[in-house]
């Protein structure tokens, strides 16, 4: 598989300083790629590893084009990462692996699902009754679909995911636990990419709700009833309990939480390990963790953390008021 830089221009634009005939053989990140290949400098705190680059070319932004330029070849883009972005995927498109059956033999879908002839469902997946599986989307191998439940367009679903097991819902009886029948669907929306093994319940009652273009990284539970607004990135190993409602555009990094009947405003970041115990109204970046401890204990602390900053100002002030005396 290669690429002369004129067909890659061609293709994604950017203004090309260079050979045009420059054969490019494969992609590769910045400080090791070889003389074959085509790195990107996306942030420009790295600019020192460009001089000292073997890459055949390199993309960089427009305030870097004359660095570049002396190194060797370069495209310029007013976005390098997500020149590179598109780049990947022309480069997929042009490899043309080889499909194979549009269904896998050994999938097993109910009769009454309903799968778009343009979709691709990989092994052993399994679709249950009146599951809708939309055009162009792919399952990975063992993905399951649970009865009702809805995928769009364009999707990717990686391997094990499972999209409508049964909520956790329990009503306590005499020390025991009775079962909530979880009556809802999951209704994934168009251009969602869910990582391997992740986990979406069904609904208690209304559907658990995955909006367009969201971005779910592996091992990530999605609880019943949440709502994931369009555009929301969430990282590896995050849960969400159930019934929260998280807003568009918002990143959730690695392994954090965000408990249950929580709303999130839109444009909220959650730094990676936080855990969220509490609604957030105004967009922004959110960080937080509080060791464990007997509750009544831990309710004295946090009441206590929260006063911490403007029991600092007072003392910088007295601080300084006995100074001047």
């Amino acid at each position: 598989m290669a690429l002369h830089l004129a067909a890659i221009v061609e293709a994604l634009g950017g203004e090309l300083h260079g050979d045009p005939a420059l054969l490019i053989e494969g992609l590769a990140a910045l400080d090791s790629a070889g003389p074959g290949e085509l790195g990107f400098l996306g942030n420009p705190r790295y600019q020192q590893q460009l001089a000292a680059s073997r890459a055949a070319c390199v993309i960089v932004a427009p305030a870097l084009r004359e660095a570049a330029m002396v190194r060797g070849a370069c495209i310029v883009a007013a976005d390098p990462s997500l020149y590179f972005a598109r780049l990947t995927q022309l480069w997929k498109r042009q490899a043309k692996p080889d499909a194979g059956a549009a269904i896998h033999p050994s999938a097993v879908i109910d009769p009454d699902a309903v799968i778009d002839p343009t979709a691709r469902i990989g092994a052993l997946c399994v679709i249950e009754r009146r599951a809708r599986v939309g055009a162009q989307t792919v399952l990975k191998p063992r993905v399951t679909v649970g009865e009702d439940c809805v995928i769009g367009d364009r999707c990717i679903v990686h391997s094990g995911v499972v999209i409508g097991a049964d909520g956790f819902g329990f009503a306590p009886n005499a020390g025991a636990w009775e079962k909530i029948e979880q009556l809802g669907a999951v209704r994934i929306g168009n251009d969602v990419e869910i990582g391997a093994n992740t986990c979406i319940d069904r609904g208690a009652l209304a559907d658990t709700v995955i909006e367009d273009g969201v971005k779910l990284d592996n091992l990530i539970q999605i609880g019943h009833n949440v709502r994931i607004g369009r555009h929301t990135a969430i990282a590896g190993c995050a849960g969400v309990a159930g019934s929260a409602t998280i807003g568009a555009h918002c990143t959730i990094g690695g392994a954090a939480s965000v408990l249950g009947h929580l709303q999130i405003a839109d444009h909220v970041h959650i730094s990676a390990v936080s855990v969220v115990t509490r609604s957030i109204t105004r967009a922004g970046t959110y960080s937080g963790f509080f060791p464990i401890d007997d509750n009544a204990a831990w309710e004295k602390n946090a009441a206590t953390l929260k006063q911490l900053y403007r029991l600092r100002e007072r003392l910088k002030a007295l601080e300084a008021r006995e100074k001047k005396s």
